[in-house]
């Protein structure tokens, strides 16, 4: 395997980071261990330009690392359960029936490497897929079941009865196809799917992701959890990319966040500074214009987003605004493409 074939994730994710993905990897270059504490959407590494080596991934939210691994063990179950058309009802209905088990997920993900859900993957995968914005599974909202129903709850109500939901209308772009929204070369009719053999369509993407995932340490709980010695610079020189939620500096919405600890932003930013200095880490630090003040020897990247819903005020809108202020601050050992072509060109 000598090149990897850029993939995607199957749902919508704020915050991915795919469009700078070439530049990151001009950067970190084919490091022989690399390691993502904030996984998300897994833009990065499905992008990644050279075949993977040691490879560990992880992720606080239990949906977003239960999906991964349960794809990367049951890609067809995942697909199954995935695979629904777009049903306002269903919505609200599996979403509820999700946010019941978050707790216990994530806990059981932390204590057993090989515990996964391909239902809570599929069915979460398909609600990222119709659900309008942010806010997915957070817990946050007024309406619960009660006796198999969905109630709202009056305010105060909720007490310590357990996490509730929010409602919204389902996702109507795209034609309403659900998870299958985002794929490109669908039949009309069918979606491109032969239902008897179970091939093509969503069941072929969650199977080319398993064999792209298929080496990768998928782990979930805090971030520090990966970035000891033992999995980073003990397997030879190591690529970190870091994509905390942004601090309270960067001015965005808490709500987008599916992390409660905006703070854990500055705690990533130091670990960076105290490490940037060492030849065997290749790191990349993500965040907004003036959020993390690097020293000197770090280089500071600027990039636009394509930006998501946010963006749709048009040109002068604040999203259109956020788009312009993003950055990637690069350590003094990560590889500079542009100077080595300056040297190269100077040989001549």
């Amino acid at each position: 395997m000598s090149a990897v074939k850029h993939m995607q994730a199957p749902f919508p994710y704020f915050g991915g980071k795919s469009r700078i993905a070439p530049i990151v990897w001009e950067r970190l270059g084919n490091v022989p261990n690399y390691v993502e504490p904030f996984f998300g959407s897994g833009a990065m590494l499905l992008c990644r330009p050279t075949a993977p080596k040691i490879e560990t991934v992880n992720d606080i939210d239990g949906f977003v690392s239960n999906f991964w691994r349960a794809v990367q063990a049951d890609a067809d179950a995942v697909a199954e359960f995935a695979d629904w058309p777009v049903n306002e009802n269903d919505l609200h209905a599996r979403h509820a029936w999700l946010v019941g088990r978050k707790d216990s997920l994530q806990a059981r993900l932390e204590g057993d490497p090989g515990f996964y859900d391909a239902k809570v993957a599929g069915w979460w995968c398909w609600g990222m897929c119709c659900w309008i914005g942010s806010g997915f599974c957070s817990g946050q909202g007024p309406w619960h079941v009660v006796d198999g129903r969905l109630i709202k709850a009056e305010r105060g109500e909720l007490g310590n009865a357990g996490r509730g939901i929010n409602r919204k209308r389902v996702h109507l772009g795209d034609k309403g196809r659900g998870v299958n929204r985002q794929l490109v070369h669908l039949a009309d009719a069918g979606l491109g799917v032969n239902w008897k053999t179970k091939q093509g369509g969503v069941y072929e993407w969650m199977r080319a992701l398993a064999e792209r995932l298929r080496h990768v340490r998928v782990c979930c709980g805090d971030w520090a959890r990966v970035c000891g010695d033992t999995p980073t610079i003990k397997q030879g020189l190591t690529g970190v990319f870091l994509d905390p939620p942004y601090s309270a500096e960067a001015g965005r919405d808490n709500n987008i966040y599916r992390c409660e600890d905006l703070d854990v932003a500055h705690a990533v930013r130091e670990w960076a500074i105290e490490r940037g200095g060492n030849p065997k880490f290749r790191i990349a630090l993500c965040g907004y214009d003036g959020e993390h003040n690097m020293p000197g020897g770090w280089h500071e990247h600027e990039w636009k987003t394509k930006g998501g819903y946010g963006s749709q005020g048009g040109q002068g809108s604040q999203g259109s605004l956020n788009a312009h202020r993003e950055r990637i601050w690069f350590s003094p050992h990560c590889l500079n493409p542009v100077a080595n072509d300056l040297a190269l060109e100077f040989a001549r």
